[in-house]
């Protein structure tokens, strides 16, 4: 199954859901950061929920960050997406080791610790809106259901999973959001509660051949799918934008990399790339700062 993400409605138009599967977007992401079982979990599930979030977003260039900090042996995660779910991540330590949890689970709670999720959403204004909350365990999915609560005030469920197999590539990776309208029910609320209990694992019901699709089906009922758009790790970087970067720096410090008269080497962190710059490049750039 390629990677996808479905938005639509279900309950009479009274809930809006995205649902997406991203195994090969995770495993992307392993490949480029190295990462260990459980910061591949952490990163991926945060990966996923990023390319949901980013598909809210109404403009085509509005960016959304996700960004967690924790007191956890991962210490923070960070991802970007934008609304065409596209998506990139870093994590700041990759080869964390955890024992698995009592039911056999990877311990992303305990990779993550205390700390808060930010999410950062660049829709064209003077500033950022951010949006701020503290962890509620580090599991990401009941974090962000906690965010979407308190900063957005959108009863909202998220349901996140990533299956690791045993030679630590991905087997299965997806998640969704569910959310409340204005004028939803009660009865409608009640139903999806209902429905909801007795839901237990994403990666559970994408490991038995569900679909994003397929699950919305069995949690919501007729659902009516809106658009669907494939999901992707795709990192924006290149030369020509690493190269203003390097003007940004200033008249001073290209000048100090001249006199070393060594190349100079930029390295993104989202994509593991390096960018060298001979000698002559940066006198280049500098003349044109």
């Amino acid at each position: 199954m390629d990677d996808i993400l479905i938005q639509g409605l279900a309950f009479q138009n009274e809930i809006r859901f995205f649902a997406a599967y991203t195994r090969e977007t995770v495993e992307d992401a392993r490949r480029i950061h190295y990462t260990s079982p459980v910061c591949t979990a952490a990163l991926g599930r945060l990966l996923t929920a990023g390319a949901m979030m980013g598909a809210m977003c109404k403009n085509e260039k509005d960016l959304i960050t996700l960004k967690i900090d924790g007191d956890g042996p991962i210490s923070g995660i960070t991802v970007t997406a934008n609304p065409k779910a596209q998506v990139k991540g870093i994590l700041y330590r990759n080869d964390i080791d955890l024992p698995l949890r009592s039911d056999n689970h990877l311990d992303v709670g305990t990779a993550v610790g205390k700390g808060t999720l930010s999410v950062i959403k660049d829709i064209g204004l003077r500033e950022p809106y951010i949006g701020q909350v503290d962890l509620v365990s580090g599991e990401i999915a009941e974090d962000l259901t906690y965010y979407f609560a308190e900063s957005e005030q959108t009863p909202t469920i998220v349901g996140l999973g990533v299956l690791v197999d045993t030679d630590t590539s991905v087997r299965h990776a997806g998640g969704f959001i569910i959310q409340l309208l204005p004028l939803a029910s009660e009865e409608t609320i009640c139903e999806l509660e209902r429905r909801i209990s007795d839901f237990h694992s994403v990666t559970d019901y994408l490991s038995l051949g569900g679909t994003p699709e397929s699950l919305m089906k069995m949690l919501l009922g007729d659902i009516t799918i809106e658009r669907s758009m494939p999901v992707k790790y795709r990192c924006d970087c290149n030369r020509d934008r690493v190269s203003r970067a390097l003007i940004s720096l200033g008249e001073k410090e290209l000048d100090r990399m001249i006199e070393e008269n060594k190349p100079v080497s930029m390295h993104c962190d989202f994509c593991n790339k390096d960018y060298v710059f001979s000698p002559e490049e940066i006198r280049e750039l500098k003349e044109e700062a």
